[in-house]
């Protein structure tokens, strides 16, 4: 791809908005939240994925009532609406369309409470990752999403994209660690949805239909966020094997046994050579595969649960299984594993980055996959990820400024996605959907399944504002009648 896309719609809008509509605006936000100048609004036209959309203004909220309000003034105008956070998506879901509206909630960043008795806090969504952790660690909670961008990343967009991190493994993701959710839905209303209490079935679940919706069903105003209490103690290990079907086998062992883990990270041969490169780890030059592995709990019992977990890695093939010695060296193993991202745009600066997930017991015929396509198309491919569920960071190293190989690197990138849904995976697993795989979604879902997505989409925006184009391809026509002959097949079950 290109370094920098202009994303295409069907009918773009000029890039200056009407004087009357810039008044408007001002109105609810005030001049001085308000930019409109192109060379201004700019920077609020692209994300991590390198596309690139010139919006005609971008607003900075304070609050759900100028949201409420912008998202009326822009239903009642048909103009664009897209929310944006703090822009670190890879898939082109906070690029806005041509001409259209930016709502940006960097300003609304305040973490409005932490109720420790019942193990909640309630957050607006500007406020990042790294300071909400930072608050709930000095009352002893943690919320287990954990980003590597968690320094950046803003609670709206975690829950936008449904971005979980390591931690999932064993705490899960924003969808098992949100209570409840405000939202202004694309008619400008607002919206509660979810529960105070960690049990509620009053209604249906809006909650999850909005984390991972990319704000095309609504704009998150506010969140109930489900803590855990911070574990007493913690043991790191790091595991190396022969080759990847080693590293995989121990994995489903690991997950087969009582003890579940916090973290199971794996890094292939491709991406240990590129840890040779900028760390070293001392690694025998033999190695194939490596598995970070963190297990937490009460400090009278992490000693007993790492070493059942040490048990089901020592599988044949292992070379070598560590306890890291001591806090720098934890340090160094986990800077490592999250340095190893931005390490490969410095090789690569406009590589392609895919986060697919597949069963954990096809990790390894994923991989052999990946590497029987890369000598078939010339494209170096590097995977690391989260082992533990499957979810595989694909990197295809490529320069886009050669035609040929930005050809190859699509044939391949179209064969990886093939592969993932033979293999029963799924192509996105925290980085959305976006524009970047939009045109593929049709490969893993049904046409119905797909037409009731598009009918939820018109119920909560009827007028097709919130971050058009997104997400989901083109509506599929509708289907058709079963002729009156049409017997429906038996079940045997």
């Amino acid at each position: 791809m290109s370094s920098v896309q202009q994303t295409q719609y069907p009918h773009p809008a000029p890039d200056r908005l009407p004087d009357r509509l810039r008044r408007a605006l001002a109105d609810i936000v005030g001049t001085d939240a308000l930019l409109t100048d192109p060379a201004d609004c700019w920077a609020y036209g692209y994300d991590n994925s390198r596309r690139q959309g010139q919006p005609g203004a971008v607003v900075f909220v304070h609050d759900a009532e100028q949201v409420r309000q912008l998202v009326r003034l822009c239903a009642n105008e048909q103009l664009p609406v897209t929310a944006r956070g703090l822009g670190t998506g890879t898939t082109g879901a906070t690029v806005p369309e041509r001409g259209g509206l930016v709502i940006a909630f960097e300003r609304m960043n305040r973490l409005l409470e932490i109720d420790g008795a019942n193990r909640l806090a309630r957050v607006e969504p500007g406020l990042t990752n790294q300071r909400l952790q930072q608050a709930l660690a000095a009352q002893g909670f943690f919320w287990p999403p954990d980003p590597t961008s968690a320094a950046v990343c803003t609670i709206g967009g975690n829950l936008a994209y449904n971005s979980a991190g390591p931690r999932a493994v064993k705490y899960g993701t924003p969808r098992e660690n949100t209570l409840g959710l405000t939202a202004v839905t694309g008619t400008g209303e607002l919206i509660r949805t979810g529960v105070n209490t960690t049990k509620g079935v009053v209604g249906y679940d809006l909650t999850r239909l909005l984390i991972g919706s990319e704000g095309t069903l609504g704009l998150i105003v506010g969140a109930t966020l489900k803590l855990t209490p911070l574990t007493e103690d913690r043991r790191t290990l790091a595991a190396t094997y022969r080759d990847i079907h080693a590293a995989a086998t121990a994995v489903a062992a690991i997950m087969a046994q009582p003890v579940t883990p916090c973290a199971l990270e794996f890094m292939d041969a491709a991406a240990i050579e590129m840890v040779r490169e900028f760390s070293d780890l001392g690694l025998a030059p033999e190695t194939g595969a490596m598995l970070m592995i963190e297990v937490d709990g009460p400090a009278d019992c992490v000693d007993k649960s790492a070493a059942a977990v040490s048990a089901a890695a020592r599988v044949p093939g292992l070379l070598e299984l560590r306890t890291a010695a001591d806090p720098a060296d934890v340090a160094a193993l986990w800077k490592t594993r999250k340095a190893l991202s931005p390490a490969l745009r410095h090789v690569a600066p406009k590589k392609i980055n895919e986060d697919v997930v597949v069963p954990v017991s096809h990790m390894a015929t994923f991989i052999d996959g990946l590497d029987q396509l890369s000598r078939r198309t010339g494209i170096r491919i590097v995977n690391f990820g989260h082992a533990g569920n499957g979810n595989i960071h694909v990197n295809l190293l490529v320069d886009p400024d050669d035609a040929d190989e930005l050809r190859r690197a699509q044939e391949c990138l179209n064969a990886v996605f093939d592969l993932v849904v033979r293999l029963g995976g799924t192509l996105s697993g925290e980085h959305g959907v976006g524009l970047e795989k939009r045109d593929f979604v049709s490969r893993e879902l049904d046409p119905a399944a797909l037409r009731l997505m598009h009918a939820i989409k018109r119920q909560f925006d009827p007028a097709g504002i919130l971050n058009p184009n997104k997400g989901l391809p083109q509506p599929c026509p509708p289907a058709l009648s079963p002729s009156p002959d049409f017997q429906p097949p038996t079940s045997n079950a």
